[in-house]
């Protein structure tokens, strides 16, 4: 069996979906890779391969080949312990030798150790474990927004660039008012049309502003392809050579003014810069979401270790820690409570506003806020094991991911360059020789608008800036998708499939009816205290029934669990039975009385219990797992979306329609095995339906992989939830509805990004053909369509759901 695995990298240096698609092709192509997935808009690249016939190693090292880089991150370290340079050459090797670290230094003088690693391969985490395992202490030096600092490094230098090159381009486009026809030229200096002047503004702006775009172009064409750098490298070079001729030429002969195209390449790359700057803020946002997560994260945490108090970073928290949370707090990890009672705000992870009553013995989630009680917490999940981590991680993971209809539009990026080339050709030899015959200087423009106005830039960030901003916008609702393939597949739903137990309902037996024929609470001490002994889900029900009634319970002096029937007690002097008729008729109590209010609970869907004191019947009581509060509104809301929604229970036919009738759901499916569930899926798959199958069980694992689109409640099984396609964080059914809605409104987004990109490129070469649109303007018709399509993926982060 082949040794299948997955890797993520970054890859810097791409400046179009040609790129991308160029990196894809190339890996796909390689021996032992099953699926290379390359995304613009998140400069990463996801590789599914076979491990016994090629390594990560292998893959990156053909990216570098292709004249891509790999985005490596550096770690600041603070190191304690280290006494000689012996100390500091250890960790230092150890390191470098560690997968996935590019470079360690360790300085022994300022206790301080700097790390270039890939983090597709190892994380801080681990780097921190691999350092306190040789026996030294380490910690991040700062926090992890090297990437965001990164960036704004980036955005920096590009308005650096920007600047310069507008300070050397706006003389130049000044010249262009000189031009202006029927009187309406402005005055311009003759230094401004002399040759040599614009000459020597033209020229660093050609070559040093514009050297990035020639990289690209050479990097694209050693490697047989082509990208939006070579159409903007052909563009600039042909109006800024056929100038350099001219002036060549006007040196022989200095009578009148040569034909310039100075401004044309300056003010092009100008526009340009300008498009990719508003690009690359807008692109920021698209990732807010992501970085709201990561900023939810505690920073402190304070520890009890030797009976004392002690503040430590987060990442220094270790399974098994003792933790104090005072109010207003934040939770630091995940764990348990071991002592006090509070309430915690957990709206950042479920999206619920509600703060959630917490006691001893609950769970807790890491970075969620505790609201009034002081409470000791047991650490259990550290690190990257914790929820937030988890949700941060597969986030970033879905918004890297690609949706089917984005490989199209890769598709028509690859090809589109070469045949916008090749127009450009034609269009410079149709005016060459027919429409201003032997006349260069309209030819040459006309094809340099050509290549300019059909640069596939905003084919490229069409789907992946939407995909990005709605798992992101999902995310912040308590709405996971997997993968971009998830958010796309859930537009196309037409049927959703919901398990009751858990999904539909609490998943747990309450008392839903008590009524006593004796002293009320002197019945339910009684009946409570007998079931205090027993282990079953409903004694359990009982007891705390009694609890939240403020009663107290006895000790059974004596205690019998009849399997099949109930429990008999003897408790303070009294004989207790509570059970079912069969038990009142072994005991031979009469409860023909009370039949038709028995008859009437199970009518319902509920247990209905005897209760009997002393040999006469003391009370009656109903339970059942009852309705969550949300799921009558959330099958409401999916039905008004034109969904047809089903329910699917091992529960008996009159439990299960008592339960479908209180939601609102007409079509059932009871008494079904575990093992038939995904059956149900497919019966319903096969009469041509797209099916969302909601579960929360172990059970309903085989079932969620079966569906369309598996839908896990986020409190439900780890088992349901690693099989699901979309995780709904905090268990409420209301999401599943904003799902499918954030589906299709992100689909809906993508379409509108697609047909303006296709549009300006369809609309424009024609335009630019016929020679109606200057190269300048062009260039910023090419710019706005880029920012337009980011624009309007961002507007999705206003969705109302």
């Amino acid at each position: 069996m082949s040794d299948t695995k997955e890797i993520q990298f970054g890859v810097t240096g791409m400046t179009c979906s040609a790129c991308a698609s160029r990196i894809e092709k190339v890996l796909n192509r390689m021996d032992g890779v099953e699926q290379a997935d390359v995304n613009l808009a998140m400069e990463k690249a996801a590789v599914t391969y076979r491990g016994d016939e090629v390594d990560a190693g292998q893959i990156k090292e053909r990216v570098e080949k292709l004249g891509y880089g790999l985005r490596m991150e550096k770690l600041e370290l603070d190191i304690e312990g280290m006494t000689c340079s012996a100390c500091s050459s250890r960790i230092q090797k150890v390191l470098s030798r560690t997968e996935g670290v590019n470079e360690a230094s360790i300085n022994l003088a300022t206790e301080a150790g700097v790390v270039e690693y890939d983090p597709s391969e190892v994380t801080v985490d681990d780097i921190i474990a691999r350092v306190k395992k040789l026996g030294y202490g380490a910690a991040v030096k700062r926090d992890r927004e090297e990437q965001k600092e990164k960036k704004e490094e980036e955005i920096q230098q590009k308005k650096r660039r920007l600047w310069i090159s507008a300070l050397l381009s706006l003389p130049l486009l000044y010249t262009m008012a000189g031009h202006l026809p029927f009187g309406l030229a402005f005055y311009v200096p003759e230094l401004f049309m002399n040759p040599w002047f614009q000459f020597l503004l033209a020229t660093p702006v050609q070559f040093y502003i514009g050297a990035p775009f020639y990289k690209g172009a050479w990097r694209a064409l050693s490697n047989q392809s082509a990208n939006m750098d070579v159409l903007v490298a052909l563009g600039t070079s042909a109006a800024y050579f056929y100038s350099v001729v001219e002036m060549i030429r006007w040196m022989g002969a200095p009578d009148g003014r040569p034909d310039l195209y100075f401004e044309t390449s300056a003010v092009l790359i100008t526009l340009i810069l300008v498009g990719k700057l508003i690009e690359a803020l807008a692109k920021g946002r698209t990732t807010a979401a992501l970085s709201h997560l990561l900023n939810l994260q505690a920073k402190e945490a304070v520890v009890v270790r030797d009976g004392k108090e002690e503040n430590i970073p987060v990442e220094q928290v270790q399974v098994g820690d003792e933790l104090i949370v005072k109010p207003g707090g934040k939770i630091p990890v995940d764990g348990t409570i071991r002592a006090g009672v509070t309430a915690v705000d957990e709206s950042m992870i479920t999206g619920e506003s509600i703060p959630v009553e917490k006691m001893e013995g609950e769970a807790v989630i890491g970075s969620t806020i505790n609201k009034n009680g002081t409470i000791r917490m047991t650490a259990e999940r550290v690190g990257r094991d914790t929820a937030l981590s988890g949700i941060v991680r597969i986030v970033e993971e879905a918004q890297g991911s690609k949706a089917p209809i984005q490989r199209t539009a890769d598709r028509i990026s690859g090809i589109f360059v070469p045949i916008v080339v090749g127009i450009a050709l034609l269009t410079f030899f149709l005016w060459l020789v027919f429409v201003s015959p032997g006349e260069w200087a309209p030819a040459l423009e006309a094809a340099i608008a050509v290549l300019v106005i059909a640069c596939p830039c905003a084919l490229g960030l069409a789907t992946p800036t939407s995909i990005m901003v709605g798992t992101g916008k999902g995310a912040e609702q308590g709405i996971l998708y997997k993968g971009g393939e998830y958010l796309e597949g859930t537009h196309n739903l037409t049927t959703v499939l919901l398990d009751k137990t858990g999904t539909l309902t609490k998943g747990k037996p309450e008392i839903t009816n008590f009524e006593s024929f004796d002293d009320r609470l002197d019945v339910l001490r009684l009946a409570a205290s007998a079931e205090s002994a027993s282990e079953h889900p409903l004694a359990e029900a009982v007891v705390e029934y009694a609890e939240n009634e403020g009663v107290s319970l006895a000790e059974p002096d004596r205690f019998e669990a009849v399997p099949g029937y109930g429990v008999i007690a003897d408790i303070e002097g009294h004989h207790v039975m509570i059970g079912t008729r069969k038990l009142m008729e072994r005991e031979q109590l009469d409860y023909e009385t009370y039949e038709s209010k028995m008859a009437d609970y199970e009518q319902e869907g509920k247990t209905a219990m005897f209760i009997a004191v002393d040999g006469v019947l003391a009370g009656i009581m109903a339970v059942a797992d009852t309705v969550k509060e949300s799921s009558r509104e959330a099958v409401a809301d999916l039905k008004k979306l034109g969904l047809d929604v089903y329910m699917v229970t091992g529960d008996n036919r009159r439990t299960a329609e008592a339960i479908a009738q209180e939601v609102g759901i007409h079509g059932v499916f009871a008494e079904v095995l575990p093992e038939e569930k995904a059956e149900k899926v497919k019966e319903l798959q096969q009469e041509g339906h797209k099916v969302a199958m909601v579960g929360d069980g172990i059970n309903d694992a085989p079932s969620l992989a079966v569906a369309d689109i598996g839908v896990a409640i986020g409190t439900g099984s780890d088992v349901a939830i690693e099989t699901a396609d979309i995780t709904l964080v905090g268990g409420d059914l209301v999401h599943l509805s904003q799902a499918v809605s954030l589906s299709r409104k992100t689909m809906r987004n993508i379409r509108q990004n697609l047909f303006w990109a296709l549009a300006y490129n369809s609309a424009g070469i024609p335009v630019a053909a016929l020679g109606l649109l200057a190269p300048w303007v062009a260039g910023a018709a090419m710019a706005f369509s880029s920012v337009s399509v980011v624009t309007n993926a961002l507007q999705l982060k206003r969705v109302k759901l």
